[in-house]
């Protein structure tokens, strides 16, 4: 017992030193790395990543989440433990490995009402699962209705000792690791009734500032002149997209969302929630101060008094804000032109609806409620993976009605997806897989032969449509949704049931801690389960008058 302690007192330690380290000019220390085997502590805790002071939702204490760094072929077991108490944002909570395919082990997806119940306060669970053939760069975050909105995400890294692409960079490590984010300064569980709700800043490595706000610390990403570095691009946005640059550099990109690209050099890049990229940064200019620009599409979003904005600051340079401008990017990233590097080829025959199973998805919204082919998603209260388990098969079965969608095994799944009305443009991601973009959205060619592969992909404009494919190897239910957390919660789901006749059998050994998860869950009182009830709801009327109906209890998604 006295180790896993000794290690606990030293992380919190680690923790400790990175905050004070935040409330200075200087540039921070090196954050603190958790291994593939370890423990996530969720709690509350008041921060003020931006200069303003709020309570909030967040692992061991920090925002962003700790690194969660592993080797490729590293086995995981990481504990998730509820510790929750702030009765004004949700008091349970899920944590999914966005990116990890979890073949064989659906049961430790995270999402809530997909593949477990929530894990209840002063509860925890253990997520044992492997990821053999991955490496990249991916995150952590709630998968419990807009908790992670809250706070509650982190990077999580495989790094892979024998990258083929290791010949262009000299550094990736954590000081390379780039988090993108939004950030409220009202909680999601009063937000979540708003409809068309704005960010109030957005953050780079957990700092950042708002308009008339403090002069607030920005993060400072350190380089070496001569070097180059492998900077890993992660949009943990709970909405908006960036444009993201660095003043006076190109970035090489060499992987979008865990798969390798042929390397292509831009000079800005878009990111939607969800997506990462991995950029090669040559530090080859002037020993100088150079902002890096992170501009999301909020109305009236600027550079001004260093709002979405971070410092990359050479060795030898002085502890100033840089005095770079901004000019207009001459070679932007478009998604057509990047193409995946290993095995490249969309799965099945090279032709639009030849393959095995052939979708169409239409994405509509009504008084800001999202329907996917008419039917809204409602999350069940008894999860799709334990329907299954008790014997659901069919989709007259399964629950929510008309939003499980069931695949037969090992078949070719082309999926085509258009969106109508105003919310645009949704970033979809389907967990259990990475999927070839056949077509992008706003663009007329469809690319069975090299197109980019990842597992977020923006829906684009009314009118356009996306068309991505993908094989049904990974029997279990995978949640298909926009990571807009926001119209997730309103409805923009559905569930890929992937052979549900085989999912006991391919699933590894199920913990008997999963199966007490909906029992504990389903017997919490309204004030156990927090969310501030009608309370954040009269608090939504204050701030709009364009809001959702208040549901009876949190949701379960």
């Amino acid at each position: 017992m006295f180790i896993p302690v000794l290690i606990a007192s030293l992380i919190s330690l680690i923790n400790a030193a990175a905050l004070v380290s935040r409330s200075q000019s200087y540039p921070l220390s090196q954050p603190a790395v958790l291994g593939p085997k370890t423990r996530l502590t969720i709690g509350n805790k008041v921060i003020a990543p931006d200069g303003f002071e709020r309570s909030a939702t967040l692992v061991d204490g920090v925002f962003p989440g700790p690194l969660i760094a592993a080797q490729k072929g590293d086995k995981f077991a990481i504990e998730v433990v509820n510790e929750l108490h702030d009765e004004s944002m949700f008091m349970s909570t899920s944590v999914h490995w966005h990116g990890l395919y979890q073949n064989g082990t659906n049961y430790a997806d995270g999402a809530s009402s997909v593949t477990q119940c929530p894990i209840a306060q002063n509860h925890s669970s253990l997520h044992t699962f492997s990821a053999p053939n991955q490496a990249g760069t991916y995150w952590y975050h709630s998968h419990y209705s807009v908790q992670y909105c809250d706070g509650l995400r982190g990077p999580l890294v495989i790094y892979d000792p024998h990258d083929p692409l290791a010949h262009m960079y000299d550094i990736d490590d954590a000081s390379t690791v780039v988090t993108l984010s939004d950030w409220y300064h009202t909680v999601a569980t009063v937000l979540r009734y708003v409809i068309g709700n704005t960010a109030s800043s957005s953050l780079i490595n957990g700092l950042g500032r708002y308009a008339g706000g403090p002069m607030s610390a920005l993060a400072v990403i350190n380089v070496e002149q001569g070097k180059r570095y492998r900077m890993r691009l992660i949009s943990m946005s709970c909405d908006p997209n960036f444009q993201f640059s660095i003043d006076g550099h190109n970035l090489t990109i060499i992987e979008a969302d865990g798969e390798l690209t042929v390397p292509l050099v831009v000079d800005q890049l878009q990111i939607f929630a969800g997506q990462r990229y991995s950029v090669v940064l040559v530090a080859d200019k002037p020993v100088d101060n150079y902002w890096i620009r992170n501009l999301p599409n909020t109305a009236n979003a600027s550079y001004e008094g260093g709002t979405n904005s971070a410092i990359l600051r050479y060795k030898g340079a002085r502890k100033v804000e840089p005095a770079t401008v901004n000019t207009a990017p001459t070679n932007p990233l478009a998604e057509t032109n990047l193409h995946a590097l290993i095995n490249p080829g969309a799965p099945g025959i090279p032709e639009y609806g030849k393959a095995d199973i052939n979708l169409n998805l239409e994405v509509s919204v009504v008084a800001g409620i999202f329907y996917v082919n008419n039917v809204t998603f409602k999350p069940p209260t008894v999860p799709v993976l334990l329907q299954i388990l008790s014997g659901a098969q069919e989709p007259s079965q399964l629950l929510p009605n008309g939003s499980v969608i069931v695949l037969d095994a090992n078949k070719v799944v082309e999926l085509t997806l258009s969106t109508t009305g105003p919310g645009g443009p949704h970033p979809i991601h389907l967990h259990g897989h990475s999927f070839d973009v056949v077509q992008s959205a706003g663009n007329s060619t469809l690319n069975y032969v090299n197109p980019v592969r990842r597992d977020v992909v923006s829906a684009g404009s009314p009118g356009q449509q996306v068309v991505i494919r993908w094989v049904t190897d990974n029997s279990g239910p995978w949640f298909l949704h926009c990571h807009i957390d926001w119209h997730l919660e309103a409805g923009l789901a559905v569930v890929m049931a992937e052979s549900p006749s085989d999912t006991r059998a391919h699933l590894n050994h199920m913990p008997h801690a999963w199966d007490q998860l909906c029992p504990t869950f389903d017997s919490l009182t309204p004030s156990q389960l927090g969310g501030g009830g009608l309370k954040s709801y009269e608090e939504a009327a204050n701030i709009s008058t364009l809001l959702y109906p208040p549901p009876p209890l949190p949701s379960m998604k």
